[in-house]
């Protein structure tokens, strides 16, 4: 198992949701962080022990994933057993075989007869810019977020897979903001959606409902937003972007009985939610994913309409919520990014 053994950031923590929901609402769902205090970094599972039907939908440009090709509709497996998302860019993908082995020593998996093989899809967010690169999630702190696991609500901010995120990188990391993971959920006549995001965009993140920024690219004194939108528009440029050093990723859940094919659409509709919430969005460097589950455990389904506005509803809240959460940070490079807080 990963054991860090030295600190070598700073950051003022994390707190649990109490007020807006949280993913793991969904009966059926659970959820673990592992965070590294070796450096910003870390991991977060989402289990469905007993199976959910799964579903993603990619539209960032840069994506880092593991076995999103078995989600298709088209194709043979109906459900899995969780997800995991990662700091550590592809390397980070390692997490998910941690998870695998978690779930297989619990006789969890798809039937293959000779035994059960746990499917577990994954994403990453690259937050190598973040403190030492060489430290990044593995096997064994996929393994060690399991064991976290649990149907409490998640901490949010600086912990598993937000505790490197970062926010409007897009004029430099060094005007840039900490991001990090948020949780939220939406019950509609006995049926509910919850989301998990981990938000390490390159934009800036928008209140869904005042349109206001909440963190991004500050201004060069360090002092004021920038506001991204306004400043591309105005004709500034930006830095020199390496395609995939952002990405946002997260899971939305649903006790709602759903086919895969509905999943899937869950997951596209979820996508609007980042839009509403992040800005610019699903860009070339930005490899923005997100997986939807469906435990089907409420028996009932009020339809894709209610459905896809639930799960783009949480969405964008839970994207909020990763950086109303998030705390400052400061890594012994010297490399500070100030929270929402820091800038109200």
């Amino acid at each position: 198992m990963t054991t860090p053994t030295t600190t070598t950031f700073t950051s003022s923590g994390t707190h649990a949701n109490h007020d807006a929901g949280s993913i793991t609402r969904v009966p059926g769902i659970e959820v673990g962080h592992f965070t590294d205090t070796r450096r910003p970094t870390g991991c977060s599972v989402i289990l469905a022990r007993e199976g959910a039907v799964g579903g993603v939908d990619v539209r960032g440009a840069a994506p880092g994933t593991r076995e999103t090709d078995l989600l298709d509709p088209s194709n043979l497996v109906e459900k899995v057993h969780g997800i995991m998302l990662a700091g550590g860019s592809s390397w980070g993908l390692d997490a998910a075989s941690g998870a695998v082995r978690w779930l297989e020593e619990r006789g969890i998996g798809f039937d293959v007869v000779v035994g059960r093989l746990p499917l577990v899809p994954s994403a990453v967010l690259f937050d190598l810019l973040v403190g030492d690169m060489r430290v990044r999630p593995d096997a064994a702190a996929g393994y060690a977020a399991c064991e976290a696991a649990s149907r409490a609500d998640p901490a949010e901010g600086n912990v598993g897979a937000g505790t490197g995120a970062a926010v409007g990188k897009i004029f430099g990391i060094h005007n840039a903001m900490k991001g990090g993971i948020g949780t939220a959920s939406v019950t509609v006549d006995g049926v509910t959606v919850g989301a998990l995001i981990a938000c390490n965009a390159l934009g800036d993140v928008i209140d869904p409902d005042t349109a206001q920024v909440i963190a991004g690219a500050r201004t060069d004194d360090g002092r004021q937003l920038r506001d991204t939108r306004r400043a591309l528009l105005r004709g500034e440029a930006p830095k020199p972007l390496l395609a995939g050093t952002n990405t946002t990723i997260g899971v939305i859940a649903t006790d709602a009985t759903i086919t895969k094919v509905q999943a899937h659409r869950l997951a596209v509709a979820a996508h609007d939610g980042l839009a509403r919430s992040i800005n610019p969005v699903h860009t070339m460097s930005d490899g923005d994913t997100l997986f939807t589950l469906g435990t089907g455990i409420s028996g009932k389904n009020p339809g894709m309409m209610v459905l896809s506005t639930m799960a783009a509803e949480a969405t964008a809240i839970a994207t909020a919520r990763a950086v109303r959460a998030a705390r400052s940070i400061t890594t012994a490079e010297g490399l500070y990014l100030p929270c929402a807080g820091d800038l109200a």
